[in-house]
């Protein structure tokens, strides 16, 4: 079924969904545009793929988008004032911007946009406000600079005890954010310009694991306790760690951005919905050093603190590529506060190293249910769908308590997986197994559902293990491993190719 909507509007941008049958973040063939402002045309091109994304709009306007799919109109935002960031000061040729931008961030009027015009402008971490919004056209660059002897710091919980910074799913302190948003209800951030996490300066990368200063590592953009936020357009790079990370954020929606960061970064994931819910993400384009989109829901303290634990529920993904990644979408392992109601459909996986992942493990506690993925393209994926109740993370991942394949008794602390649904989705050139599945005994993987999942096997695959898990025998060419799971249906073959095995 065709499809042609706005997916997210502000005062000077754009951004729309041109998808007709068939189409994943690609269109499979071009298709002619033509938007008009009243009575004149006013741009016009070929799409390629299904995002499109309009800049330099008026505000308040009306426009109207032709297509072969149909005509569709829509009308940008108003605007409270147009500021420029250059105004307070800000200029590339500035050895650090942050104190510029700042001001012109506070000056900005609810309703308001601030611009920050063409040219590259090293920042340290500034902070958003709520109802504005923040408009980087092309060739806009916030680049971060890496020193982080004076970086702000982020405490772990606020002065009224809300969790603020979070670490692998529990509250810990972190260094700020270069781009950080705290309760900023209402803020838009788009244009096709550039939010840079400099991670490449500095020594970021060399600490993956460990702090300076008490702290961990920032993200590129931080938003926390911040509902209706709207994202579209940018190309977010080059994080020090993960990229975009929302964290108790309801209702916001993401488009057109394109997340990159080198294959060799660690931890890099690409955008983390931390107890999130109602999470849309449309049209995006990752190419990561870690995994593409990873969904978080806070992990139990060692002594069983739970206070910060919230879901993760209604979350959508579509029309996304995931180009290289450890994995495309990925659901947990810090998911205490139960991950809900997933739904990832008409996306395009591009080896990475696992298609859907599930993975949790004993002491967790919490639920993954209500999982659907449909209409799904991969190709030289190792793994296209894997569930894993074993996951040796933590220090204690590997002790025996966690690993034992007998039985435990089933606590709080008992991980659940339940009700997922693989429909339509076809995977080329598989190198290890089609599915793989591993449940606890005394809580298995319950009502996995495989309809229509076609696999076809990489002939020079070597085997390896499919599951972080100990104990793990390496295979290849395996259509499905299930073991504590209960499972209907199975991966098909596709129609044959001239080179992959079929499975």
């Amino acid at each position: 079924m065709s499809d042609l909507r706005v997916l997210q509007l502000s005062s000077r941008t754009a951004s729309l969904l041109l998808a007709p049958d068939g189409a994943r973040y690609a269109v499979p063939v071009p298709i002619s545009w033509q938007l008009s402002c009243g009575d004149k045309p006013c741009a016009s091109g070929k799409a390629t793929v299904a995002p499109l994304f309009f800049e330099n709009l008026t505000p308040d306007t009306e426009y109207c988008l032709t297509t072969p799919l149909g005509r569709l109109c829509f009308r940008t935002l108003k605007c409270a004032g147009l500021l420029d960031a250059r105004n307070f000061g800000a200029d590339p040729r500035a050895a650090d911007n942050t104190a510029a931008i700042q001001r012109a961030i506070d000056a900005t009027p609810e309703g308001g946009t601030l611009r920050i015009a063409p040219g590259r402008y090293t920042i340290g971490p500034i902070f958003l406000k709520p109802r504005i919004t923040l408009y980087l056209p092309e060739g806009a660059e916030l680049n971060a600079h890496g020193d982080w002897s004076d970086w702000p710091i982020l405490p772990a919980r606020d002065d009224t005890g809300r969790p603020l910074s979070s670490w692998e799913g529990l509250p810990e302190a972190a260094f700020a954010a270069p781009v950080t948003a705290i309760d900023c209800h209402g803020l838009i951030l788009t244009g096709r310009g550039v939010i840079d996490g400099g991670g490449d300066r500095g020594d970021w990368w060399s600490w993956p694991k460990s702090t300076r200063r008490d702290a961990r590592r920032p993200r590129t953009l931080f938003l926390a306790w911040s509902d209706d936020i709207q994202i579209s357009g940018l190309t977010i790079r080059n994080s020090p760690s993960w990229t975009v990370h929302p964290f108790r954020c309801d209702r916001l929606t993401a488009s057109a951005l394109h997340i990159q960061n080198p294959a060799d970064s660690p931890n890099t994931d690409g955008l983390n919905p931390e107890s999130c819910c109602d999470v849309t993400l449309t049209g995006l384009h990752f190419s990561v050093g870690d995994d593409c989109i990873a969904v978080k829901a806070g992990k139990r303290g060692d002594q069983g603190q739970s206070d910060h634990l919230a879901p993760t529920t209604g979350l959508t993904v579509t029309h996304c590529l995931m180009e290289r990644g450890h994995g495309a979408v990925v659901l947990g392992s810090e998911m205490s506060g139960d991950i809900t109601d997933v739904t990832i459909t008409d996306c395009t996986f591009d080896r990475t190293d696992r298609g859907l992942r599930i993975k949790t493990r004993r002491g967790r506690g919490g639920r993954v249910a209500n999982v659907v993925m449909e209409r799904v393209d991969m190709t030289h994926v190792d793994t296209p769908v894997v569930a894993n109740a074993y996951y040796f993370c933590d220090p204690d991942g590997s002790d025996d308590w966690v690993q034992s394949r007998k039985a435990a008794p089933v606590t709080e602390k008992t991980p659940a997986i339940d009700n997922i649904l693989v429909r339509n989705v076809t995977a080329k050139m598989a190198k290890l197994a089609g599915a793989a599945m591993l449940g606890l005994p005394e809580s298995p993987i319950t009502n996995v559902r495989l309809e229509y999942f076609s696999v076809t096997f990489d002939p020079d695959a070597e085997p390896a293990e499919p599951l972080m898990a100990e104990g793990q025998t390496p295979v290849r060419h395996i259509p499905m491993i299930a073991e504590n799971t209960q499972v209907t249906g199975e991966p098909l073959c596709a129609e044959p190719l001239k080179d992959p095995i079929l499975c």
